[in-house]
């Protein structure tokens, strides 16, 4: 993109955005940083795509740490065309992939981590994902899984079939899902999946060290729509307590899994986030916040636009998408 267009964008994010009490905050997620383009999910971010989503965005928005942004939407002092970068889940690759671009652009981010994960641990989605990459059939057939067959016979039609099973696979029970995800692998052949996806302690700390923020993101990622009160806030005090006592320093943010408002969380999982002692908390339902928002269920955002012109117009159209 020229840097000529640069002008215009943050005219236009002025006026969708401008400072004050009239502001709207972008929070934009991310989840890994590539090193390489991945077959499977080619929209998926890599160091340089990254580097150039990150270079745009700071010349056109002001990136605030988030927790002074979330201060400042409440006292209606934000900046014009105000963003946040945040980071789910807690991947390795935020550490050697995210960090340098961010230090590179002088850019702050939020890393939600699921705590149970970390040294040596895998996602229950990454365990769906790396069992159908590596499977050596063309058709596998999860009938009996409730979970269907699927045509294994390309990397599209491999994409397609994990698109297919993991909206199934995540709304389980917690020890449900973790069977279920463990028969998926062993229906598909494969018997070593990786097991450094995920951030050690120590490159926690490092990401910490380096001046990021850490926030809570639930001991083991449950939808805690379908938590009694009890458990999930057992999983939301759980993931904050490690967090505190690791890296000897409050956790003030936190972010649902998945996400979505009335689906994934309900208003009481926002209300435990809240006497738990956090200061905000951030969802995945699309669009800005204001300074009417409520600050545990702030909005957030995928651009997924490879091409930095498209990802530009991407941030300004789900500015207009505020509440």
């Amino acid at each position: 993109m020229s840097t000529l267009a640069h002008p215009l964008y943050r005219f236009l994010a002025n006026r969708l955005s401008p400072a004050g009490p009239k502001a709207r905050l972008s929070i934009l997620i991310f989840h890994r940083v590539l090193p390489e383009p991945d077959s499977l999910f080619p929209n998926e971010a890599t160091a340089e795509t990254f580097d150039a989503q990150m270079g745009l965005l700071k010349s056109v928005f002001n990136v605030l740490p988030l927790t002074e942004a979330i201060a400042r939407l409440k006292t209606g002092t934000l900046p014009a065309r105000a963003a946040c970068i945040t980071f789910d889940d807690g991947y390795a690759d935020n550490l050697t992939h995210a960090l340098p671009v961010l230090q590179k652009h002088g850019l702050h981010a939020t890393f939600f981590i699921a705590t149970s994960y970390l040294n040596g641990g895998r996602m229950f989605n990454d365990t769906v994902i790396e069992s159908i990459r590596q499977c050596p059939f063309d058709t596998l057939d999860l009938n009996d899984l409730g979970l269907g067959m699927h045509e294994l016979g390309s990397n599209a039609a491999k994409a397609e079939a994990i698109g297919k099973i993991l909206p199934q696979v995540k709304y389980l029970p917690l020890d449900a899902r973790e069977d279920t995800v463990a028969q998926v692998a062993e229906r598909a052949g494969v018997s070593s999946l990786p097991d450094g996806l995920m951030m050690t302690t120590g490159q926690l700390k490092a990401l910490h060290a380096a001046g990021m923020e850490i926030g809570g993101h639930t001991h083991r990622h449950p939808i805690l729509a379908k938590l009694d009160r009890n458990p999930a806030r057992n999983e939301i005090a759980a993931g904050k307590t490690w967090l505190e006592d690791t890296l000897g320093t409050p956790v003030r943010v936190f972010a649902y899994p998945n996400g979505k408002p009335g689906s994934d969380y309900l208003p009481e999982q926002a209300d435990i986030v809240r006497e738990l002692g956090f200061e905000g908390a951030v969802s995945t339902q699309r669009g800005a916040s204001t300074r009417q928002s409520d600050v545990f269920q702030l909005r957030r955002f995928t651009p997924w636009d490879v091409g930095t012109t498209a990802y530009a117009l991407r941030l300004l159209q789900n500015l207009k998408a505020a509440n």
